[in-house]
């Protein structure tokens, strides 16, 4: 189902018209109300009168996390507080928070685009959702929480945490709907298994995953233990929260970008030049719509492409293949650039491992070494030394056919790594960079 047909399924012509006028008028809005912006405006030689067309927007400079931080906490809202009616901000810990505000209308379009994207998904008003993102600072739950409502369903806002009882809840409430973060999904699963409770003793048919990013692999291990479709949605609290961009239940072929509220780019990652339509780098939006907490150019740090063709869905919107690698999650061991979700594929693709690791860094004298540790399932840790043994070496052979690295590979028993009832902690890196 498409919630808004007028807009989604919108021409290009058309969607670009909306776009330049859009972008017009924030342009103009920040630079008249927000003197950092004004400031790096005039310092790359560019005024609002400058943009003409959607090309123009390269002229504008880059917002990046570090401008956020500089400007915290309100630096960069456009409206007084009197008008602000949420505040949401990051948890800081790579350093100073981002702090991210609302309007009543940045609300409502909010609820909007997510009730797009769970309607892409699949949902509707008969829907009783399970919405087990994390409430609070964190823009996932609200977000999520306010755009099933928009649709219609019945929502159950538990949260993350105490994992039986959300077990038990799904069961008795009769749950068709999960929304959490995929390696959340994949500990209520485990925690399904212990309490000796099927995929089908629950309603559930869904689950709409996001905030970290996930392989192609786990997906299969989610939908093959929950038994359900199990669809990427993105976003980000620097841009909105979820409800940027999301598969549709028909292809789960890229996410559908809401275009008419976020203008996409792929810029190079060197270069930051701008990119043509399918060449991969990493993804910056700029809000279009948003009153209090506009941004410009926003480098979010993913690596991504834009699929032009149209979906079979209906939906005219540019798609994105999902997210697997941030810049920032990237490792760099041995000249080799590595992201976590590169070994999580691997990993998936071994019979007899569980889809919970860990990668450890270290640096000895000059040189980076790297450590996947991996669960693997009973039977297997219960098997004679060389079966361990001949697993091991053949996730290490194939991390290095993939990668061209050397890892070293530690096995370890069922539930010895901890689990996330948010976003998963993947990498502890132990070098002093």
């Amino acid at each position: 189902m498409i919630w808004n047909e007028k807009q989604e399924t919108m021409p290009r012509e058309e969607l670009e018209v909306v776009q330049l006028r859009r972008l017009q008028a924030q342009v103009e809005r920040i630079y008249a109300t927000v003197p950092y912006y004004r400031q790096k405006m005039n310092d790359a030689g560019v005024s609002p009168g400058d943009i003409k067309t959607l090309a123009d927007i390269r002229r504008l400079p880059f917002t990046t996390k570090e401008d956020l931080r500089k400007n915290y906490p309100f630096g960069l809202f456009t409206v007084p507080l009197e008008r602000v009616v949420r505040i949401h901000a990051s948890s800081g810990t790579t350093g100073q928070p981002t702090v991210v505000g609302y309007t009543k209308r940045d609300i409502s379009m909010w609820a909007e685009m997510m009730a797009r994207s769970l309607s892409a998904a699949g949902v509707t008003k008969s829907d009783i959702v399970h919405n087990a993102y994390g409430y609070g600072l964190f823009t996932g739950g609200l977000g999520a929480h306010y755009g099933a409502e928009e649709i219609g369903c019945a929502v159950i806002p538990i949260s993350g945490g105490n994992s039986k009882r959300q077990i038990q809840i799904m069961k008795d409430f009769g749950s068709t709907v999960l929304l959490s973060t995929p390696s959340y999904a994949l500990n209520l699963a485990d925690t399904m298994a212990e309490m000796g409770v099927k995929p089908s003793d629950l309603k559930l048919r869904v689950g709409v995953f996001g905030a970290e990013p996930w392989s192609e692999q786990m997906r299969q291990e989610i939908e093959k233990r929950l038994q359900i479709k199990a669809i990427d949605i993105y976003g980000l609290s620097e841009v909105l929260g979820p409800g940027v961009a999301i598969e549709c239940v028909e292809e789960q072929h890229g996410l559908h970008i809401m275009e008419d509220h976020f203008l996409a780019e792929i810029v190079d990652r060197d270069t930051f030049e701008p990119l043509p339509v399918g060449e991969k780098g990493e993804l910056v939006f700029t809000t279009l719509t948003k009153e209090a907490f506009p941004v410009i150019r926003y480098r979010t740090k993913d690596i991504s492409h834009l699929i032009r063709d149209v979906c079979t869905c209906g939906r005219s919107f540019y798609r994105m293949p999902k997210v697997t690698g941030r810049t920032d999650d990237m490792l760099i061991i041995r000249g080799v650039n590595v992201f976590p979700s590169q070994i999580e594929e691997v990993l998936m693709k071994c019979e007899g491992v569980e889809p919970h690791y860990q990668i450890v860094v270290e640096r000895e004298g000059s040189l980076d070494s790297i450590e996947v540790q991996v669960e693997v399932s009973e039977e297997v840790f219960s098997d004679e030394v060389k079966v361990l043994e001949g697993l091991g070496k053949k996730i290490q052979n194939d991390i290095k056919d993939l990668l061209g690295i050397s890892a070293k590979i530690k096995l370890v028993e069922p539930k010895s790594i901890q689990r996330s009832e948010g976003k998963a902690k993947r990498v502890i890196d132990n070098r002093k960079l």
